[in-house]
């Protein structure tokens, strides 16, 4: 049974800002925030968002994680996503949830499962979790999430969109 997944900065801050954290549910019931992260998130003040809903919800599961391997520090990614990194690694077959690119591509050289944000809201599509993904990838763009019209639309192709 693979442990808990482990979440970056960039989907939580997305997925806070755009009200959809409750989409996290359908990957677990709790979701690990490295202590690392956690420490991004309240850098924008107790009244953020994203602060207050790390503070006031309980899937979220903020936690010291191991030191970070060598393997992963040779990638030179940021404190959140090497920590991240690390809790999937050192829980093998772990997803983690990350938008970084470098960082993504670091876990699938180390064999880490990942999933982006992107990712969640085609789950939940596919899951009848909400009605259209189009909406939610749209309110996630104004909130500041990156995503290009081709990759978003290929995308909604998946989930017949």
């Amino acid at each position: 049974m693979a442990e808990i997944p482990a979440i970056n900065t960039s989907p939580l801050i997305f997925l806070t800002k755009g009200g959809y954290l409750d989409l996290l549910r359908i990957i677990s019931s709790s979701i690990i925030v490295p202590a690392a992260v956690a420490t991004e998130i309240q850098a924008y003040g107790e009244t953020d968002v994203t602060a207050v809903a790390l503070t006031n919800t309980e899937e979220l599961v903020v936690q010291e994680t191991p030191s970070v391997p060598a393997v992963i520090q040779s990638w030179d990614l940021g404190p959140g996503e090497s920590a991240v990194l690390t809790w999937g690694y050192v829980n093998p077959g772990t997803e983690v949830i990350l938008d970084d690119l470098a960082a993504r591509r670091c876990a699938g050289a180390l064999g880490i499962p990942v999933r982006g944000t992107l990712g969640i809201v085609l789950t939940a599509k596919q899951r009848g979790v909400i009605p259209a993904a189009r909406p939610v990838l749209e309110q996630l763009r104004l909130c500041g999430m990156y995503l290009s019209d081709r990759v978003m639309n290929q995308a909604l192709l998946l989930v017949e969109e």
